[in-house]
């Protein structure tokens, strides 16, 4: 690193020099491609004219949740680095093979989010990993990490955080996504790697795969420009004296299908349960032997399949348990309203660190 005229400190990565007050999009090599050609990771460094945090955004680490590449466009518009206290460095496509193949793998069929923290000469993913690694979560003091639901699933908007971390809990109510969950942390996972390295992330969940939903997009935007203003990297309202209170969880139930067939929903993500609620109907193919599917807690639909044709056992709803549940009514209320304008029974379980159907 070097000194600017006006003292502040210039930002170096991947061999690239960014002025303070500058961007710069920059290709790191991760690997070679069949053709011969080089893979890249490529970022997009925010460096403010003040000195400040170093935070990354990242989007796409499994190929087919684009959420975060929407999120990370808008945020990319949004950010003046004139204006700006510290860098922001931007990662719309972490797993840029999987994203150009729709693919929420690597072509070595290995999951880039159970590859930390990788290696240099290692597998594919594992190079990968690496990579982000050394350029990017060993940089920053803090990141936020986009993902969605699987294809043919939604995924309320969300923000899951290792648990007891007041830290944690004061930039997730800053975000204001509609619920916090609380979840453990998955062995070779980027959140489990950077807690390792004492770096706090947030993961935001919402959403579907391979799809842009305006409510998702516009709470991860809002979200990041709260939590950044809340850190002092920009000068903007955090948010925490008038948005509502998020509900918080930290274990779910997933209710699957009593039997093949075609489903017909009550419910969906965002609303609040009891338990024996009705969620949905079964039925075969002229809707013969319904079967009806209820809740087994008092709850938030986090999470619901979209697609009606299912197989027995396939889970198509998921509910989080929330403790003080007649408090979260007026906020998940309103979501509810935006998510319409926009688009067998077991133990609770506890939540992973990213939507996984289990």
């Amino acid at each position: 690193m070097g000194e600017s005229v006006e003292g502040a400190v210039e930002f170096e990565i991947g061999g690239e020099i960014v002025p303070p007050g500058e961007r710069r999009i920059v290709a790191i090599p991760v690997s070679q491609q069949v053709s011969g050609l080089s893979a890249n990771l490529a970022l997009q460094v925010v460096h403010g004219a003040q000195p400040g945090p170093v935070v990354f955004v990242s989007g796409a680490i499994h190929g087919d949740e684009i959420i975060g590449t929407a999120v990370i466009q808008r945020l990319s518009a949004r950010l003046d680095p004139q204006r700006l206290a510290g860098t922001v460095i931007l990662a719309p496509a972490v797993n840029i093979f999987g994203f150009l193949q729709h693919s929420r793998y690597l072509p070595d069929r290995r999951d880039l989010n159970r590859s930390f923290p990788g290696s240099r000469k290692g597998s594919l993913a594992g190079q990968l990993a690496w990579t982000f690694l050394e350029h990017v979560i060993g940089r920053c003091s803090l990141g936020i990490d986009i993902h969605s639901a699987a294809i043919h699933r939604y995924n309320l908007p969300q923000i899951r955080i290792a648990a007891g971390s007041p830290y944690l809990v004061e930039l997730a109510m800053a975000f204001g996504a509609p619920v916090i969950i609380e979840s453990p942390l998955r062995d070779g996972s980027m959140r489990a790697l950077a807690q390792g390295r004492e770096v706090p992330m947030l993961l935001m969940e919402a959403g579907e795969a391979l799809r842009f939903d305006r409510l998702s997009i516009d709470i991860g935007v809002s979200g990041v420009c709260r939590v950044l203003a809340h850190i002092g990297m920009i000068e903007a309202d955090d948010g925490l004296s008038h948005v509502g209170i998020p509900a918080r969880a930290n274990k779910s139930s997933w209710v699957r299908a009593p039997r093949g067939g075609v489903t017909h929903r009550e419910r969906k993500s965002g609303d609040i349960v009891h338990k024996g609620d009705l969620l949905a109907t079964v039925g075969g193919l002229f809707g013969e032997g319904p079967m009806e599917m209820v809740s087994p807690i008092d709850g938030i639909i986090i999470g619901h399949a979209t697609l009606p044709v299912v197989n027995q056992g396939d889970a198509l709803f998921h509910i989080a348990e929330v403790a003080q549940l007649e408090h979260a009514g007026e906020r998940i209320g309103s979501i509810t309203e935006a998510i319409l304008a926009s688009e067998p029974e077991g133990p609770a379980q506890p939540l992973m660190d990213e939507d996984e159907v289990i």
